[in-house]
């Protein structure tokens, strides 16, 4: 896909006959896509999802493997689920509560640390962990029931926008012509290329290591993360069953040596980092999934919605934005894309279009913000903790302790977590 045109090109006579119109299209088969799709049909637009991908639906998550891909649910997803009536449908035992987070520097001091607490906070939980293929495959089944809502199983060769809205070539021939599209095709984005919409980028030279555990500890409903001295990062999730997934984010040459690694070199590990802190905390740790790996980067679109002459094009989930795994927020600032430009569309006067201009920069404006503070947030924190010197060291050991005495800032911080939405 390498050009956007801006009006039909000669090159392709196309026979009007021949051109299917829809209200939506939205491009991608994530998480994000597959929810956006759900959401906007539900709205009673016809909308037709398109990835390579969606000719076979996500099995249901079974058995006492855990799947690769855990993510953090905030409040923020778990109302966008409830509003779209996937959230009850999700199979809860599969879920794990988490209801305190401790964040420990790199020192081994006990002052050197962060609680937040749920219960401190005013709420039920900080939030939800869960797989991946969990909610895409309850997402496919309510899918399957909305009729307003087609999937084809193919990909877009080229986009052309005018001022009507875009028309998609798909790979097998097919033409729609859509009042607006929506790009969630992942960080390396064609729609974005297409129509001209630049991103920067900056790789973090990290990888992040991915394994399930059994533990003979309980986890307590806690969520832990160590920041280890060389700039290395841990984190381990509660899951069901006395279980944790581990996120290592560490370098690539660390993380290619650390799936080399067999049951008894992990021990072995465990014991020694963070002064067998991870030991201590969970009790012995017994490998439950094949370690993965994948690197990690900061990507933002400079726009969420293009071409810039005549925006008909909005950006979604990773298409947007991609951010360090360190505070657990990527899946959720997507599904705040997607709830937002729901809340945006319902709430549209009756003579504004789907591509009006207004409505797709109420929706860019409402999203900058979030996006912004989030990306700045975790990508300062990222480098504070693995700056390697004495000063930064201490400043953010210190830093941490202070933060933890701070029942405010603890609020603030809280509060950025479970991002808030609305759905009146």
């Amino acid at each position: 896909m390498s050009e956007a045109h801006h009006h039909h090109s000669p090159k392709k006579q196309v026979n009007p006959s021949q051109i299917r119109s829809i209200d939506v299209a939205v491009v991608g088969g994530g998480i994000a896509g597959k929810a956006c799709a759900l959401g906007l049909a539900q709205l009673g637009l016809t909308t037709v999802e398109i990835a390579p991908d969606l000719g076979s639906p996500s099995p249901a998550p079974e058995g006492s493997q855990w799947g690769q891909r855990i993510y953090a649910f905030s409040p923020s997803t778990q109302k966008l689920l409830a509003h779209l009536q996937t959230w009850d449908a999700l199979d809860h035992s599969r879920m794990q509560v988490v209801r305190d987070m401790r964040i420990y520097g790199d020192r081994g001091e006990r002052n050197d640390q962060l609680h937040l607490s749920a219960f401190e906070a005013g709420t039920s939980q900080l939030a939800w962990i869960g797989e991946s293929n969990l909610i895409e495959h309850t997402l496919d089944q309510a899918s399957r029931f909305q009729n307003k809502l087609e999937r084809i199983n193919d990909a877009v060769e080229t986009i052309e926008v005018n001022a009507q809205g875009s028309t998609l070539h798909l790979k097998n021939s097919e033409l729609l012509h859509a009042q607006l599209v929506i790009a969630a095709d992942g960080a390396n984005s064609p729609i974005r290329s297409a129509i001209g919409i630049t991103a920067s980028e900056e790789s973090y030279s990290q990888s992040a290591v991915v394994a399930n555990w059994v533990c003979t500890y309980p986890h307590l409903e806690t969520a832990f993360q160590w920041f280890l001295p060389g700039g290395d990062i841990v984190a381990m999730l509660p899951l069901p069953n006395k279980q944790v997934s581990m996120v290592w984010s560490t370098t690539p040459e660390h993380a290619a040596e650390l799936l080399q690694l067999n049951q008894s070199q992990w021990q072995e590990r465990f014991s020694l980092i963070a002064n067998g802190a991870i030991e201590k905390q969970l009790g012995e740790l017994t490998l439950n999934s094949t370690p993965a790996a994948f690197p990690l980067r900061k990507i933002r679109a400079t726009r969420f919605i293009g071409p810039e002459a005549n925006p008909q094009v909005v950006l979604i989930g990773d298409a947007a934005h991609v951010m360090h795994p360190l505070a657990g927020q990527g899946l959720n600032l997507g599904l705040r894309d997607v709830a937002v430009l729901l809340n945006v569309i319902s709430k549209r006067e009756p003579f504004r279009k789907l591509n009006d201009l207004t409505l797709l920069r109420r929706y860019e404006r409402q999203r900058q913000g979030d996006t912004n503070a989030l990306l700045w947030v975790t990508d300062k924190l990222k480098k504070l903790f693995s700056g390697t010197s004495t000063t930064e060291k201490q400043l953010r050991n210190w830093g941490l302790g202070l933060v933890n005495k701070s029942h405010f800032i603890k609020q603030r911080l809280i509060e950025r977590a479970l991002g808030e939405i609305d759905f009146d």
